[in-house]
């Protein structure tokens, strides 16, 4: 899994470097006090993302007693490896994405976790059903069934309860399926395959419409949900953190500009509002 990871890192920083086509993905590697670290790699200022970062880390050690019982584990021993991506648009018509595929092992339990999940902030109903589509291929193939079920939990995950409403129109979310390692592994290597064609005919059909000021506000303002979320609720921000992780790193999802504006209602009627209609009411896309 580490190997895959760190090869999984390039193979996405190379891609998205050619969609851009304005930056270029810098490269900081770290050491954890205690084992291990990472590569973090980010782009800034492109000409179609914002702000990207695409995280790969190895780490192990030993775990807070109370984080310890909490994690799900044995014993306080734990390795961890995964990487993860975020990136921030330009463009309020490009959506925001996210994805995470990591291994954990605690005492004798190992497990492996993951999924991605799509924020536009402009919804355009064929971006979610394109992007569900290519992960529910995924997920029927290794078991029938199963997309239902992890697409009902990045729902449940990926919703901020503060606010009454989802963080996107989510994708897909797991953690230690039960299956066989062999079997979770070829899951989860897939499923990280899959992430570019998901996610990359969308920027390329959304990257060069016009938008307007007022567009590029409420993205700012949505951005806005998204680091509540990430700072109030997100686990892998917490394992991070409390595995005494590099915060830099750890932090380098949160978006480059973002504006919280006092009880900001869309005017009724508004696409701004069907957004949060379909956020409030999450809907069956594939």
């Amino acid at each position: 899994m580490q190997a895959f990871v760190e090869g999984l890192q390039e193979e996405l920083c190379v891609a998205l470097e050619a969609l851009d086509g304005g930056a270029r993905f810098s490269l900081d590697v770290w050491e954890r006090p205690g084992g291990g670290g990472g590569r973090t790699r980010v782009l800034q200022e492109g000409a179609v993302f914002e702000k990207g970062g695409v995280n790969a880390s190895s780490v192990w050690g030993e775990l807070d007693e109370a984080f310890a019982r909490k994690l799900g584990g044995d014993g306080r021993d734990f390795f961890a490896t995964g990487v993860s991506l975020i990136l921030h648009p330009r463009s309020p018509l490009v959506p925001t994405v996210h994805a995470n595929f990591r291994f954990i092992q605690q005492g004798g339990k190992a497990w492996f976790g993951g999924g991605a999940d799509l924020t536009p902030h402009y919804l355009f109903d064929e971006d979610a059903e394109h992007f569900h589509r290519t992960l529910q291929a995924v997920c029927e193939k290794h078991a029938p069934g199963s997309y239902a079920r992890f697409k009902e939990a990045a729902d449940r995950y990926f919703w901020l309860p503060h606010r009454g409403e989802g963080r996107g129109v989510g994708g897909i979310f797991f953690e230690d399926t039960g299956r066989e390692p062999e079997a979770e592994f070829a899951f989860v290597q897939e499923c990280a395959r899959a992430f570019l064609p998901a996610y990359l005919p969308i920027v390329a059909r959304r990257k060069d419409l016009p938008f307007t000021e007022a567009q590029r506000a409420w993205s700012e303002i949505r951005r806005g949900r998204y680091v509540e979320f990430n700072l109030v609720q997100d686990r892998g921000t917490l394992f991070g953190l409390q595995t005494a992780g590099r915060v830099e790193s750890i932090l380098v999802s949160l978006p480059p500009k973002v504006r919280w504006v006092y009880d900001r209602q869309p005017v009724p009627g508004s696409e701004e509002a069907r957004l949060l209609d379909v956020l409030r009411h999450p809907r069956a896309w594939a």
